[in-house]
């Protein structure tokens, strides 16, 4: 059960065929992200996906805010060298380490931001450094511009952007090379596709990675009534798991095991195993030990035509399971 090395992009990075989406095993602003988390698991599942081949950890200074980062660095200590670490910046947080839930890309908050997160993650560079979200106010030539400075500084590897459409990446490619572009992407959210955003990469030789690969945690199987879902998390207060779609969700969930079950895994390998037989990297998030072991065997599962078929057959793409977000974060993606 080892992972297979894949090209990200045409800049030169390999990383795994899938990664360790680290976002849930520390909460951010006033709600838990999944559910209570416990910083010795994490760090136990952290080193367990290495073990695996799973050195690819996704993380961002909002989570926490920072709290992420440096349990990143408590858990890769002494091994630094043996991990591809991407992080993320743009929400902005101020100096006394608030939250302020506007969007920063000016020239100077890129420089504030790394600084902060080569401190947090104990590290003197970044392999893959993600624009979080565009600041609309601000041109993607400034931001992009600044973060290749930092390239030429060696202070990150490769740049990356995230939740962007296919203008922007247009705009952004022609001021430094982008090795990657991160959106939501699973069975139940592909606005990316439909936007074109998939094509425009492939055109241009980006690479993309997929985080929320298991719709937010829906294609496991696992949440059956929404009282499945702790008090405080903060998957209660977005659409796809409102009434007027929960009960849908739950039926195209059930059609998903069930095909699984005749292939003998589990809706989430399934899932997983539909993503990169795309060419797609995802970034399935998880803060125990168990899943990252089930999520990593998913990268050795080959589908046939017809298992993809008849996977696609029952979430067509267009089905509408409900906005990922609420109405002020939808409005912070950049299609």
């Amino acid at each position: 059960m080892k992972l297979n090395q894949v090209k990200l992009g045409s800049q030169g990075l390999i990383i795994p065929n899938i990664g360790l989406g680290c976002m849930g095993m520390t909460g951010f602003g006033d709600a838990d992200t999944y559910g209570k988390t416990d910083e010795k698991e994490a760090i136990a599942t952290i080193r367990r996906s290495f073990e695996l081949g799973g050195n690819l950890l996704d993380t961002a200074d909002l989570y926490g805010p920072f709290e992420n980062e440096k349990l990143i660095a408590k858990a890769i200590e002494g091994n630094r060298d043996q991990y591809i670490l991407a992080t993320k910046f743009g929400w902005e947080i101020d100096d006394n380490d608030q939250i302020t839930w506007k969007i920063k890309g000016t020239k100077d908050y890129v420089k504030k931001s790394i600084e902060r997160s080569l401190k947090n993650l104990k590290t003197d560079y970044i392999d893959l450094y993600y624009m979080h979200r565009l600041d609309k106010n601000v041109p993607v030539e400034e931001t992009v511009g600044a973060m290749s400075d930092l390239v030429k500084e060696g202070k990150i590897g490769y740049i990356g952007l995230s939740e962007v459409s296919s203008a922007t990446i247009k705009k952004a490619h022609t001021i430094h090379p982008i090795t990657a572009v991160q959106s939501e992407y699973s069975l139940f959210e592909r606005t990316v596709e439909e936007k074109g955003v998939i094509k425009t990469l492939n055109d241009f030789g980006i690479g993309f990675v997929a985080y929320s690969p298991l719709g937010r945690g829906f294609l496991s199987g696992n949440i059956k009534t929404i009282n499945d879902l702790p008090e405080n998390d903060f998957r209660r207060g977005i659409p796809r798991f409102q009434e007027q779609y929960f009960h849908k969700n739950i039926e195209l969930v059930e059609a998903i095991e069930d095909l699984a079950k005749q292939k003998q895994i589990t809706s989430s390998q399934l899932a997983l195993a539909w993503i990169i037989s795309k060419g797609i990297v995802p970034i399935p998030g998880t803060k125990r030990r168990i899943y990252v072991e089930q999520n990593i065997e998913a990268s050795n599962i080959i589908l046939s035509d017809s298992d993809l078929s008849k996977l696609e057959s029952i979430v067509p793409l267009g089905t509408d399971t409900g906005k990922p977000y609420d109405e002020f974060s939808m409005g912070l993606l950049d299609y």
